[in-house]
C-alpha cells in the first residue's frame, strides 16, 4: 500500500462497525419473545384435569361455581401528547367598519370644505356688493360735484354778463351826462360846487382809487416795525401811464420804501379821474397797515 493511500485512510472518517451481529441478536430476541407469548397464551387456555371427591355432610350444600381464569392484562396504552393549541389571535375590528368610518370621515371633510367654500363665496359676494355700492356712491358724488360746478359756472357767467351789461349801461349814461355838461359849459364832476368850467385838481376820491390800483402789487418781503409813512410823487402821462416816481418822504424803513416803489413800477398805468382826465403829477402816501 502506498504512502498516499495510508495518509488518506488515516484522516478519512472511520467506517461504522458491521450490523450483522446486532441484526442476528435482535432476530433471536424477537423469536424468543414470540415463543414465550405463544406458550403463555396456550397455558392459560388449557383446562385443568377434573378431580372427583365424595364429601359427606350432615346437611346438603350446593357447590360453588368454578372460578374462571383471569383475563390476560392488556399492554398499557401510551397516550400520545396533544399538540399545544395555537395562540388565540387578538380581536381585530372588521375591515368593513374601518372602511365605513373612513368613508364617513371623508364625507364629513368634504361637507366642511364645501361649507367653507360657500361661506368664502358669500363673503366675497358681499364684499363685491359693498364695493359696487361705494363705487356708485362715489360716481353719484362726482356727478353732483359736476352739476354744482356747472351751476356755479352758469351763475358766474350770468353774473358776469349782467355786470358787463350794467357797466355798458353806466358808461352810456356817463357819456350822455358828460356830453350834456359840456354842452352846458359845466364841469363833468357832479360833486363840484365851484363856478369854473373845470376843476383844476383831482376829485376827492381819486387818491383812493390810485391806492386801490397800486395796493395789490405791494408784496412785503421783510417785516416792518410799526406803521411808517412813505410819500411818493408820481408823474403821469395824459393816458395815465406812470412816467416817473420819486420818494419825497422816507418812512425810515428802507424795506417799506423799496416795496412801495416796486409796487408803483409794477402798476405801470393808473386810472383816469371821474372827468376822464389824468393829473400830470400827484403825491401819494403809503402805510403798511392801511
Amino acid at each position: 500500500m502506498s504512502t498516499a493511500a495510508l495518509a488518506r485512510d488515516t484522516f478519512a472518517p472511520q467506517r461504522p462497525p458491521g450490523m450483522r451481529s446486532g441484526l442476528a441478536l435482535a432476530l433471536g430476541v424477537h423469536v424468543l419473545l414470540i415463543l414465550a407469548l405463544a406458550w403463555s397464551v396456550k397455558w392459560k387456555t388449557s383446562e385443568p384435569d377434573g378431580v372427583v371427591a365424595e364429601l359427606w355432610s350432615a346437611l346438603p350444600q350446593i357447590a360453588a361455581p368454578k372460578v374462571a381464569p383471569p383475563e390476560p392484562t392488556p399492554p398499557p396504552v401510551v397516550a400520545e401528547p396533544k399538540p399545544a393549541p395555537p395562540p388565540r389571535p387578538e380581536p381585530v375590528a372588521p375591515p368593513r367598519e374601518d372602511a365605513q368610518i373612513a368613508i364617513e370621515r371623508a364625507e364629513a371633510a368634504k361637507k366642511a370644505e364645501a361649507a367653507k367654500k360657500a361661506e368664502a363665496a358669500k363673503k366675497a359676494e358681499a364684499a363685491k356688493r359693498e364695493e359696487a355700492k361705494k363705487a356708485e356712491a362715489e360716481r353719484e358724488k362726482e356727478r353732483e360735484r359736476q352739476r354744482l360746478a356747472e351751476e356755479q359756472a352758469e351763475k358766474k357767467k350770468l353774473a358776469e354778463k349782467a355786470r358787463q351789461d350794467d357797466a355798458k349801461e353806466a358808461a352810456i349814461r356817463e357819456a350822455n351826462l358828460r356830453r350834456a355838461r359840456k354842452l352846458a359849459g359845466a364841469s363833468d364832476d357832479p360833486s363840484t360846487t365851484g363856478t369854473a368850467a373845470h376843476t383844476s385838481g383831482p376829485s376827492a376820491g381819486y387818491a383812493g382809487r390810485i391806492k386801490a390800483r397800486i395796493k395789490p402789487n405791494i408784496v412785503l418781503t421783510a417785516s416792518v416795525a410799526g406803521n411808517p409813512l412813505a410819500t411818493v410823487e408820481v408823474r403821469l402821462a395824459p393816458d395815465g401811464t406812470i412816467v416817473s416816481r420819486r420818494l419825497t418822504k422816507s418812512s425810515g424803513s428802507p424795506a417799506w420804501d423799496e416795496t412801495v416803489l416796486r409796487a408803483i413800477d409794477k402798476t405801470e398805468i393808473l386810472p383816469r379821474d371821474v372827468d376822464g382826465r389824468v393829473p400830470p403829477s400827484m403825491s401819494i402816501d403809503f402805510r403798511p397797515q392801511e
